[in-house]
């Protein structure tokens, strides 16, 4: 599928250029109308250009009906054409909110306006629009008013089937879509009340009716193992089935590398790679090998050479952009690329050749890159290990692991050094580190929740993340030595407001943010260190990360803050990342001496389109895995209702406090008025509700007991109240030690 601009591959299918040799392109539609000072009518446009017969004008009102339909231009109520940005008019993406309102996010990333529930009763989520700023509030707040829908963002709806006094209805899945779907009569497919469906909006809401569709698909109960991630899969829009061209293009792929493939290659079969995965992981994309030098260390990382097969302007290359990663849920994986490539021909497999891009590093004792190439060659891993593994010879000495790796645990042990001293010019780097722990869904033979567990990284984990790191560094400097476009992984620094508003946060918990008005990662990674030890490390490093902005992918290099780096790429994952796919054609591009100006990175459209396309792919699948986790964290929780927890709070909000739970790592709300017989105010600058009449406080941080009260599966939401211990001082009454910062537990 082509990321060139819609209007392009619409007018070019009609050949509108093709019959109609005069008829003006829109950079010249739009010069006349910003010349003309004010709206123009459509037969002064058509005469302007000497368009007289019936053919030209359709196709003129063919192209202004594009420009309108993309938001460049808009008919007033005379029908005359003018341009929105000289109408005081702001285009953009509709943000709903599951309260009613929304938001209009401008396409030109100015302010967002505010859309009242009444404005939002013809609008969905997802939806392009036009509105006019109708008031602006003390504190610059604007608020707008909708003047046209120009792009409908939602054509089809997953959600559960309802049916109340006669009226059949889809409640959506997604929170911001805020309006129920009546479906049309006898356009239900039989579905039964309470069903997963999915439906096909046949006609958008207007401020008199909500929307109406017809259902396509019955997914059935909700109870059924694993339609959480056909939930997911669908809400999301998440491309599952291959097209046939791209299916026979794999098939037509060798299984094996042949003897022809590896001329010319660098033959590095004989040096003891290994891959480091998880335990279920079935697409390697990286293998490593470390020996010592005179000076320090050579490290070698081989990333699986995807761009060997998959070529610019296939079918295969079409469907990997068009995905632009891997999407990996609790049970399955949505690969990028067929399973035949992604854990087949590209998987550095052990005991088998494969094709790389090679880098190797030369590490200094100090932890320096010293010198750095690339190129194209091919392996023979030794061994496919796990991190567990890895983890047990390294830091536990566990002979028995030892013993079964064998040969391979002096090279890890080098491995280990080269890491060590690496890390240590990271943290002389000041880069961050979060720390976190994640929650690993396990899933028993029926496709059910058995366990919720930890996922705390361990030394295997760094090791290979600071191998990556110090690749993916080397190979942004190669493409900037060589002056090839890139796709640049970009993390800019935390704006202002964020800034203040950590500082806030951070002085309530004795903790000192340096660095003035521009802190930088080493100021950040000092506040991590001084906290490492405190038993609320998590959540102080959990509202340090949501005060930084996200890393996305942009052909501008602004440098990586969380990593403080000046240029870093995503080189190392090929299979599973269309980003280094590209990084690596770039390189080999380089290698076999081709010119800059030659390369082309992103066929038929420009390089800016494919990172905003593949940053939209990377949210996707973080918000579809994140919802179907919710989901089965909530169907965990369901045969607990009633049971005692102790939890920490790790939220606070005018309506309540968010509490996680010690043991199952879940997390819920405490409604405010399960608080007590109180009226509670939020104080937002030390991130606490305090009781008007008892001067109780729940703060951050605080240690709470709590019973769940209800578990909602559509809302993906667990509610609970305080656990009242029989001494009456209940929650929220501990006596606080005298350090504010410390020992809130």
């Amino acid at each position: 599928m082509s990321t060139s601009p819609p209007y392009l591959r619409r007018e070019s299918a009609r050949g509108v250029h093709a019959r109609i040799a005069n008829l003006p392109e829109r950079t010249a539609l739009i010069e006349f109308l910003a010349q003309s000072g004010a709206p123009v009518t459509f037969a002064r446009i058509a005469d302007a250009h000497a368009l007289r017969t019936p053919a030209a004008r359709e196709a003129l009102q063919r192209r202004l009906s594009a420009m309108e339909r993309d938001g460049q231009v808009i008919r007033n109520r005379r029908g005359d054409f003018g341009l929105i940005h000289r109408m005081d008019l702001v285009t953009g993406r509709v943000i709903g909110h599951r309260d009613g309102f929304g938001f209009l996010r401008p396409d030109d990333a100015g302010a967002d306006l505010f859309l009242s529930p009444r404005q939002m009763r013809s609008l969905m989520h997802g939806d392009r629009a036009v509105a006019r700023v109708v008031k602006v509030d003390r504190d610059g707040r604007r608020e707008g008013a909708l003047v046209e829908v120009i792009e409908r963002g939602v054509v089809k709806v997953v959600g559960r089937f309802r049916r109340e006094s006669g009226v059949a209805f889809v409640r959506p899945h997604n929170s911001r879509i805020h309006q129920d779907v009546h479906i049309s009569p006898g356009a239900d497919l039989d579905a039964g009340d309470g069903d997963y469906v999915v439906a096909r909006i046949t006609e958008p809401p207007t401020r008199r009716h909500p929307p109406i569709g017809v259902v396509e698909e019955v997914l059935g109960d909700r109870m059924l193992p694993g339609m959480e991630i056909d939930v997911a899969i669908r809400a999301y829009e998440l491309p599952v089935a291959w097209p046939e061209a791209a299916e026979r293009e794999a098939a037509a792929l060798p299984s094996e590398v042949g003897d022809g493939d590896v001329e010319g290659r660098e033959d590095l079969r004989g040096l003891g790679f290994v891959t480091i995965d998880g335990e279920d992981a079935r697409d390697f994309d990286d293998a490593v090998y470390c020996g010592r030098t005179a000076r320090g260390w050579r490290l070698m990382v081989a990333i699986a050479d995807v761009s060997a097969c998959v070529h610019p302007g296939t079918a295969l290359d079409e469907e990997a952009r068009l995905r632009g990663n891997s999407v990996y849920f609790p049970d399955r994986v949505l690969p990028m690329l067929p399973e035949s490539i992604s854990n087949g021909l590209c998987s550095l497999r052990p005991h088998e050749d494969r094709l790389c891009l090679g880098c190797e590093l030369i590490v200094t004792g100090a932890g320096r890159v010293h010198r750095s190439r690339f190129f194209e060659g091919v392996i023979r891993s030794r061994a496919r290990l796990t991190y567990t593994e890895v983890s047990g010879a390294l830091e536990r000495g566990d002979a028995g692991v030892r013993e079964r790796l064998g040969a391979v645990a002096p090279m890890l042990e080098t491995l280990r050094d080269a890491y060590t001293a690496l890390r240590r010019a990271r943290d002389e780097r000041g880069a961050i580190d979060f720390d976190m722990t994640e929650t690993r869904v396990v899933l028993g033979e029926d496709g059910r929740v058995v366990d919720l567990e930890p996922a705390a990284r361990n030394v295997a984990h760094r090791i290979i993340e600071e191998c990556m790191v110090a690749a993916n560094v080397a190979a942004a400097r190669f493409l900037e030595r060589h002056r090839l476009p890139a796709l640049f992984r970009i993390h800019e620094g935390p704006s202002p407001d964020k800034v203040e508003e950590l500082r806030a946060f951070l002085e309530e918990f004795g903790l000192k943010l340096g660095g003035g008005d521009a802190p930088e990662p080493r100021h950040f990674a000092a506040v991590i260190e001084s906290a490492a030890s405190r038993p609320d490390v998590h959540l102080i490093q959990t509202v340090m990360l949501r005060s930084l902005s996200q890393a996305v992918y942009a052909p501008d290099n602004v440098g990586h803050f969380g990593l403080a780096h000046r240029a870093y790429v995503h080189f190392t994952s090929p299979i599973r990342r269309y980003p280094d796919l590209v990084v690596h054609r770039a390189i080999r591009h380089a290698l076999r001496r081709g010119r800059p100006g030659d390369f082309e990175p992103a066929r038929g459209s420009s390089l800016a389109m494919l990172g905003d396309h593949c940053s939209m792919t990377e949210r996707r699948a973080d918000d579809a895995t994140r919802d179907a986790v919710a989901w089965l964290k909530c169907e965990f929780m369901l045969d607990k209702l009633g049971e005692v927890f102790d939890a920490t709070i790790t939220g606070v909000a005018a309506f309540g406090v968010f509490v996680t739970l010690d043991d199952v790592f879940v997390e819920g709300l405490v409604h405010v008025s399960a608080l007590g017989p109180d009226y509670f105010h939020f104080d937002p600058v030390r991130h606490r509700l305090r009781g008007e009449r008892s001067h109780r406080s729940f703060r951050l941080a605080d240690r709470m007991r709590v019973r769940l009260t209800k578990v909602d599966l559509d809302e993906r939401r667990m509610d609970f109240e305080p656990e009242i211990r029989e001494s009456g001082r209940g929650p929220g009454r501990r006596k606080r030690p005298g350090n504010r910062g410390v020992g809130r537990y």
